[in-house]
């Protein structure tokens, strides 16, 4: 009797949502949005915090309407607002469980258990990691606006040629003594209003067909090694002041949805943004696609929210 007693208590305490959104990125946010202009009672699931990845760059380009100097933070505090003032209920929890087979969906938190009719899975990616030794080490992995400042007149690394890398080496550029670009391109891959910004600055040097290979030190990164792909030879830069800011693409955060077929990690969706099983959505970078840029995601949050508050 007791057991049952608790049973029934257990689910009498989870809670019961018509749309439950993991992820505040931009896709995240447009879906909740929309999902909660149609009356439904939507509940968001943010690991971190609102914005996702864009949220932690220097500046955001090209989206329609931004204001000036629109910065990562800036971008990601307006989409809180935007969404808080909608009304939609955001709860900072890390999913580490779900079930999306059946009419009822089940997601499990750090915290706390939820139900839903329909789930949108907007939760993006992570950097991607390089695996090379001494990957870890202080002063490694840096992001630009949070530790920019205290590489103010050093020497710091850029690894990555394409538009994310070289938008923050352009910040950076404003900061730092020299900026070197790795990239494993024989030339820097990113737009040419990007390269246009980049032979403006005097600091900033490219350094083609190379990876950093390793990083020596004990706490912090003390000595950096960089291959050329191209004859395999090694160079070794001793210098503990500089600062790495790595950028090599990302990681779609898929790992938990096990009940769903991937196509290389990510999720495939239609043209309505829905995945295999029924009543799941998915938007963003989390997606199959060929374009990942927050115009894109915002515009697949927004379908994603339409037609998840048109089936539940």
């Amino acid at each position: 009797i007791n057991k049952a007693i608790f049973s029934y208590k257990q689910q009498e305490d989870i809670q019961m949502y018509d749309i439950i959104i993991i992820g505040a990125g931009p896709a995240g946010i447009s879906a909740a949005i929309y999902g909660k202009s149609r009356g439904k009672r939507i509940l968001m699931l943010e690991k971190n915090q609102v914005g996702g990845l864009i949220g932690t760059v220097s500046t955001v380009t090209h989206y329609t309407a931004i204001m000036k100097e629109e910065s990562g933070k800036t971008f990601a505090e307006r989409m809180k607002e935007q969404a808080l003032s909608a009304g939609v209920e955001i709860r900072y929890e890390n999913v580490t469980e779900t079930k999306l087979i059946g009419n009822i969906k089940k997601i499990v938190t750090d915290k706390e258990s939820y139900e839903c009719k329909t789930v949108i899975l907007a939760n993006g990616g992570s950097g991607r990691m390089l695996g090379i030794p001494g990957e870890r080490l202080k002063g490694i992995r840096l992001n630009a606006t949070k530790d920019g400042l205290d590489y103010k007149g050093k020497k710091i690394y850029i690894i990555g040629g394409a538009d994310g890398a070289v938008k923050e080496a352009v910040y950076l550029a404003g900061i730092a003594g020299k900026v070197t670009i790795v990239c494993v391109e024989d030339e820097l891959v990113c737009i040419q209003e990007f390269k246009d910004k980049v032979a403006a600055y005097h600091n900033i040097e490219i350094m083609p067909h190379s990876s950093l290979t390793a990083v020596y030190g004990n706490e912090r990164a003390e000595e950096l090694e960089f291959t050329d792909n191209k004859t395999g030879k090694k160079q070794i830069i001793k210098d503990a002041e500089c600062g790495v800011f790595v950028y090599a693409g990302i990681v779609p955060n898929t790992q938990i949805y096990t009940e769903l077929k991937l196509d290389n990690g990510y999720i495939p969706v239609d043209e309505l943004m829905q995945t295999e099983i029924p009543g799941v959505f998915a938007a963003g970078d989390i997606c199959v696609k060929k374009v990942r840029q927050v115009a894109t995601a915002v515009a697949d949050g927004a379908i994603a929210g339409i037609q998840a508050a048109a089936v539940c």
